[in-house]
């Protein structure tokens, strides 16, 4: 509870005594590059497998006479949209971004550049925490909305190349019964992800005291903590959404 009343001080803390709202347009601009394109790869690498996989062994579990094949690019749409897209990318983002972000802001804790920037009158937290937040709230849906997209093309790809699928067969039954409301959930998902993982990892680097070993430390439990925190409120959002 110590640390939970210390995390929500901490998220206050951001709005006050906040800079020029042009630093943090260039603050926000640099982060979004940082944890958008540079992540792009191992998002893009990571969902198209996933997509490919999902197929296969919705179709070796979907073996019937009675089960048509359209069925199983059916059952992969729901499962990369609800839930594969927005949740592993998350788990992804949070081994990458959460441990660089934690381990950045824990170095210039015991290089004692933030005790530089609070001596200068600098509210540290807002200028240095705010701008990975908005970026990541902002880069994180793309990053779903292109793992969706590259998830179900890997799906497509290794359904038609291995014959599991036809082509056809695999438009219509990523087309057919469509709820718009799936699109709507992953967004909600992917905002609230993006939040807890920025958040929880610049709190875990923020208050990082000792050395070299304790950034380690805090860089792993960032990336624990946000992990936890993204599957908490993964079931918490489908409880509240889907019922």
């Amino acid at each position: 509870m110590k640390s939970f009343g210390s995390y929500l001080i901490f998220l206050g803390t951001m709005f006050v005594r906040r800079e020029t709202f042009s630093s943090y347009v260039k603050l926000t601009i640099s982060e979004c590059h940082t944890i958008g394109w540079n992540s792009l790869i191992i998002v893009a690498i990571t969902s198209t497998f996933m997509g490919a996989v999902t197929t296969v062994q919705t179709a070796y579990n979907l073996v019937s006479p009675l089960i048509q094949n359209y069925v199983v690019a059916q059952v992969t749409r729901e499962m990369v949209v609800l839930e594969l897209a927005p949740t592993i990318t998350a788990i992804v983002i949070a081994g990458k971004v959460g441990s660089s972000m934690a381990s950045g802001l824990g170095t210039m804790r015991i290089s004692e550049q933030i005790d530089a920037l609070e001596v200068m009158g600098v509210n540290s937290i807002s200028y240095l925490v705010l701008p990975k937040i908005i970026a990541a709230m902002l880069m994180y849906p793309m990053l779903v909305v292109i793992a969706g997209f590259l998830s179900l093309y890997g799906g497509y790809l290794a359904g038609t190349l291995t014959g599991i699928i036809t082509e056809t067969e695999y438009i219509y039954g990523i087309r057919v019964g469509f709820n718009p409301f799936t699109l709507s959930f992953a967004m909600i998902k992917a905002v609230v992800f993006a939040f807890l993982i920025s958040s929880i990892s610049a709190y875990q680097g923020y208050y990082t005291t000792g050395g070299a070993l304790e950034v380690g430390i805090s860089s792993t439990s960032a990336v624990t903590k946000s992990v936890i925190a993204v599957l908490l409120a993964d079931y918490i959002l489908a409880e509240l959404l889907l019922n």
